[in-house]
């Protein structure tokens, strides 16, 4: 099949969750789907826009991709957007209200939970957006029930005017599985009605729809109780029952096939006399919940008994090396021991780093140079600055948080920091996303804050997605592109204040931070070469190590790049009587695309051409502005 139509109906398919999501998604008949990239639940998106006859986009914020969907929703068509936990938090201004006004074509938010925290800067339970927003959740432990459920959601939605969260994991997000889709669905959007008592949110018009929304929630409570995707598994033991929801499901049948399970995929609200049901028929009863006890809570304030967080951890996945233990903690009556971080089990550890050539590579060298600076980072690749050999972040909280943060520093520094330099790092797609606005409070407020924005033209923790700053839309498609040296001056920093930088040539962006930094107002250096992941990026020839020339001074290991590897290390003592360490390398030359930025510390000039004999001096790449 093409890259742009799918396999036909029932015909088995090797899919992952995200996969399986956006194959429901094309199958129910969504019209418009948003997004904005994040780990774990990206390739909903990228998947679906290979779809035909539906429209896509990636959107600046999770905030505005549900805005987007819920306008398509209005107009009677059904929409969908999806994105990671940490987004729900900025969709939420917009969910808590929908909540109120209901919907009209089916709308689906698929939200991808982080168990583990794979990828996030927090490990939370998107449920509790369910429960506080009274709107259903379901919960698929798979890839087929991943598509059963999403198509599920739509014409729940559709049938209580309620907006559905479809909450995945990280295991179900990127695990593969056989999928049987079913026939595809045309629904076409039946129009925009107008009723502002309905879609206009003011207090006069709010009020009298809470009743409904708590009706509503009534209502969904008795279709939890008969919903066929609340099933009763295992065996028949009376000894030990268990209720759970998502993955955490098949670890427990897995662990415990002698026991009852019930699975709940529509898990809020939850179906309590069904669970009450089976509580009885057993003598005890434990939930089995990734992360938070939002279902155990639930129960005893229903007055069941049960076994659920006394037992089992709250971070983390809950597979059977996790349950088995602490069901024979249970049988013996011990309590559940002190959480301990997980030590990392990989056969060659290694940590995250940046990629070989990539543009923030000499940012963080520079910063690393630079003294009596507070750095205050953000959301991204970048974020890896934080790491060896650079450690040049001091802060790192959420996206877009550089930006406030650093005028909060500004603003609070005493005596002790009262000469230290305030930088913010943003990256281009997470400017966007939240930091114009922490741009303008800085500007406003005549904050003493220098801000380097990192144009690399691409979302590219998420895989290099496309982006206002990229110029092209979700299919590559060219699109108007975000002048940044003119969005930042609209935002209040003075044109003299705004310097764009090449990244890789090191002495000029060294200099643009000295000078920027001395300057007691709002300034913002943007540096622009592209993610070395995408297709604007042009490598130029290797380079290698001249072994007789390096004196193992180790410059060059300085900035980071992973191409550099260190060969042996000596020691050596100078004419002052210092011992000083050596590290002699070689450059990976198969990886090496020849930015320059190693040549460039290198003082025996023992870095050449991979092609050359003779020590090359750093010649800026076409395009520079040097």
């Amino acid at each position: 099949m093409s890259a742009r139509h799918p396999a036909p109906a029932h015909s088995r398919q090797f899919l992952s969750g995200n996969e399986a999501v956006a194959r429901a998604a094309w199958d129910a008949g969504v019209r418009v789907a948003a997004a904005y990239p994040g780990t774990p639940s990206t390739e909903i998106l990228e998947v679906l826009a290979r779809y035909p006859d539906l429209y896509t986009e990636w959107s600046v914020n999770e905030k505005v991709s549900l805005e987007v969907a819920l306008g398509a929703s209005m107009m009677g068509a059904r929409a969908l957007c999806a994105m990671k936990h940490v987004g729900l938090n900025v969709a939420s201004d917009a969910l808590m209200t929908l909540t109120v006004t209901g919907v009209e074509g089916g709308l689906v938010i698929v939200v991808a939970d982080d168990v583990g925290m794979s990828s996030s800067q927090n490990e939370q339970d998107s449920r509790f957006w369910g429960r506080f927003a009274h709107l259903p959740v379901l919960e698929p432990a798979d890839s087929q029930e991943a598509y059963a459920l999403t198509r599920a959601a739509f014409a729940i939605s559709e049938q209580f005017r309620s907006a559905v969260i479809v909450r995945l994991t990280t295991r179900i997000c990127h695990v593969k599985g056989l999928v049987t889709p079913g026939e595809r669905e045309l629904v076409e959007p039946r129009g925009f009605d107008k009723d502002p008592a309905r879609w206009v949110m003011v207090p006069g018009h709010a009020k009298p729809r809470l009743p409904l929304m708590f009706e509503r929630e009534a209502a969904l409570r008795e279709a939890a109780e008969a919903s066929m995707f609340n099933v009763l598994e295992g065996g028949t033991d009376t000894e030990l029952g268990f209720v759970t929801s998502g993955p955490a499901g098949m670890h427990v049948l897995e662990a415990f096939p002698d026991a009852p399970v019930l699975r709940l995929g529509f898990s809020y609200p939850p179906p309590l006399e069904r669970i009450r049901a089976l509580a009885s028929s057993v003598k005890r009863l434990v939930v089995v919940e990734e992360t938070e006890p939002l279902l155990e809570t639930e129960l005893k304030a229903a007055g069941i008994a049960c076994h659920g967080k006394d037992i089992l951890p709250r971070l983390g996945e809950l597979a059977p090396d996790v349950l088995k233990p602490a069901i024979e903690r249970l049988r013996r009556g011990e309590p559940l021991p002190r959480a301990e971080p997980a030590a990392p089990q990989t056969v060659f550890p290694r940590p995250p780093t940046l990629c070989v050539a990539c543009p923030h590579l000499g940012v963080y060298y520079t910063l690393s140079q630079l003294r009596n600076v507070l750095i205050s980072g953000d959301i991204g690749c970048y974020t890896l600055g934080a790491g060896h050999p650079w450690n040049a972040l001091d802060t790192c909280i959420s996206m877009g948080a550089s930006m406030g943060m650093a005028l909060g520093m500004d603003k609070g520094r005493g005596e002790k920091d009262a000469n230290k330099k305030i930088v913010a790092v943003i990256g281009d797609s997470t400017f966007m996303h939240m930091g114009m606005q922490g741009l303008l409070d800085i500007t406003w407020n005549r904050g003493n804050v220098t801000i380097l924005l990192l144009d690399n033209r691409a979302v590219g923790m998420t895989g290099g997605q496309d982006n206002p700053g990229s110029g092209r839309d979700i299919h590559g498609e060219e699109t108007a592109r975000v002048d940044f040296a003119k969005l930042c001056e609209a935002l209040g920093v003075r044109r003299e204040r705004i310097r764009k930088v090449d990244p890789y040539e090191l002495p000029t962006l060294f200099k643009a931070l000295r000078e920027e930094t001395r300057i007691e107002e709002p300034s913002v250096i943007i540096t622009d070469r592209p993610c070395v992941l995408i297709g604007d990026y042009r490598p130029t020839p290797a380079y290698r190590v001249i072994d007789d020339k390096c004196t193992g001074c180790g410059n060059c290991i300085d900035v980071g790049c992973p191409a550099i590897h260190v060969t042996r290390r000596e020691q050596a003592t100078k004419p002052s009587g210092k011992v000083v360490d050596l590290a002699f390398v070689r450059i990976d030359t198969a990886a090496c695309t020849g930015c320059g930025l190693c040549v460039q510390p290198c003082a025996p000039e023992a870095i050449v051409h991979a092609r050359t004999v003779q020590p090359l001096s750093f010649v800026p790449r076409p395009g520079s502005a040097a």
